[in-house]
């Protein structure tokens, strides 16, 4: 079976299936050789993992590390601007994501409490609110507009601002430069200039926060001695980068994949009851955040084959989750499926720590945007609109929509 596809040389990222659906190599490797071993750019021997059992097993299990401090992780597409690395990266402070227990367990546990099902719960209604004043403001324009410039930034941009105690006046700041942050094909200097106007404005905010505790976040956060400014800064960071990039992704591509499967958007509109099942369908659909990374620390068996000590492994979350194993019919959109236990938020220590955030926010979107706007369609061809295959998070740059008229 192994023997009947050829070793990638480098990660298949051309999206030439369609714009939802993963690039044809990696469905063709899933069936053929779910772990496969792979040839990095720079000559490394590493590994891609795109079958769901085997994805989940991989991030379930710690061996497979996150960090990036104890060896060197490679990079599995050509990067023109960014030096080969040769060295392990050091490690940032609070940056949770890029560490293994028990590191990440007390930084998690400290934010634990800010996140719980029953604060989401009692924010949801404000959440409706917000996506319904953008709404707003989006019927009194005249069509056609870019819903993601209107709609699909905004509205998680201004939730996890109002969270976080970041002055929403500051968000063009942290918008432009997270997305420099999240260019693939970028120099080294380009990445270091983007994350450093981050930082900068994110400790300044985190020292006054210090001195002044407001009722947010990070002021929550910044009332704990055990935690250093610079840890503040690595969570801050985290927090607002994935609590905005991510989900204005899902309202962009979302409704984009809804526009272009109209017997599942008339389906939603008629039973809005649907709409809990439908947001875990289009996660899974979709799994906009679908390339994640692991470090070897041992000699580890998985789907049948010995990942050596050392290297560097792509886990493909998007293959993972259209893996025919584990969902019916799985490059189907259906809103009536029951797609819980994909892995769009990732799996084991290190899943989503703002997952109920981000389906409290995807219900509000799209169901404002569907009830609202009875008659939004494409204002350009399907295939016009710009994809985001030149970021680390996909989505759509821009989607422009129209409409007849809008509800009141």
């Amino acid at each position: 079976m192994s023997q009947t596809i050829p070793t990638p040389h480098g990660l298949p990222m051309e999206r030439n299936a369609g714009p939802f659906d993963p690039p044809r190599e990696l469905t063709r490797l899933r069936e053929a050789r779910p772990v496969s071993p792979m040839l990095f750019p720079d000559g490394h021997e590493g590994w891609l993992v795109t079958g769901y059992e085997e994805v989940r097993q991989l991030l379930a299990d710690t061996r497979f590390s996150s960090r990036q401090d104890i060896g060197v992780l490679h990079v599995p597409y050509e990067t023109p601007g960014m030096p080969t690395p040769t060295e392990p990266s050091p490690q940032i402070p609070g940056m949770f994501v890029a560490m293994d227990p028990p590191d990440h367990t007390r930084l998690r546990r400290k934010l634990i409490g800010a996140f719980t099902v029953k604060r989401m719960k009692q924010l949801e209604e404000h959440i409706v609110d917000i996506a319904e004043r953008h709404l707003d403001e989006m019927a009194r324009l005249a069509p056609p507009v870019d819903l993601v410039k209107e709609f699909a930034l905004p509205v998680p941009s201004l939730v996890i601002c109002e969270l976080l105690g970041v002055p929403y006046a500051d968000r063009e700041t942290f918008q432009v430069n997270s997305a420099k942050f999240l260019v693939r094909e970028q120099t080294l200097e380009e990445k270091v200039a983007a994350y450093g106007a981050l930082t900068s404005y994110l400790a300044e905010l985190v020292t006054g926060k210090r001195a002044e505790p407001g009722d947010d976040i990070l002021s929550d956060l910044a009332r704990d001695e055990d935690l250093s400014v610079e840890e503040l800064v690595g969570i801050a960071f985290l927090l607002l980068f994935a609590g905005h990039e991510t989900t204005a992704n899902m309202l962009g591509l979302g409704t984009f994949a809804l526009l272009e499967h109209p017997e599942q958007l008339a389906e939603l509109r008629a039973n809005p009851d649907l709409m809990p099942d439908a947001v875990e369908e289009l996660m899974r659909y979709l799994s906009v955040a679908d390339i994640f990374y692991r470090y070897a620390t041992e000699d580890i068996e998985l789907g049948g084959e010995t990942i050596t000590k050392g290297s560097t492994v792509v886990v493909a979350l998007l293959a993972a989750n259209r893996d025919p194993g584990r969902f019916d019919n799985p490059d189907t959109l259906d809103v009536h499926r029951k797609a819980r236990g994909h892995v769009a938020f990732g799996h084991g220590v290190h899943q989503c720590l703002g997952q109920q955030l981000a389906r409290i926010e995807m219900r509000a979107g799209f169901a404002g945007l569907l009830r609202r706007f009875p008659t939004l369609e494409l204002a350009i061809p399907a295939g016009e609109v710009k994809l985001k295959t030149d970021m680390n998070i996909y989505g759509v740059h821009e989607l422009p929509v129209t409409w007849t008229e809008a509800a009141r």
